[in-house]
């Protein structure tokens, strides 16, 4: 297993790890690292893309709500 792998696995747990909390301000930071992670993931996977996109998006929404928070 390489240490992208191994980097998709973490990000991966740090998404669903971050569904178990009940503290929505901790969820959506914990989620933010696993989107970045997950970005970080798939710029070095071939047709990343889609995944970028997507992590991209849940990190604006994450940060937008969290602003809206305060």
């Amino acid at each position: 297993m390489s240490g992208i792998d191994i980097l998709g696995y973490i990000a991966s747990l740090l998404v669903l790890s971050s569904f178990l909390m009940k503290d929505i301000k901790k969820l959506r930071l914990v989620n933010i690292v696993g989107c970045a992670a997950f970005i970080v993931y798939a710029a070095q996977i071939e047709n990343g893309l889609p995944v970028i996109v997507t992590n991209t998006a849940i990190v604006i929404i994450n940060t937008v709500y969290l602003y809206k928070k305060k």
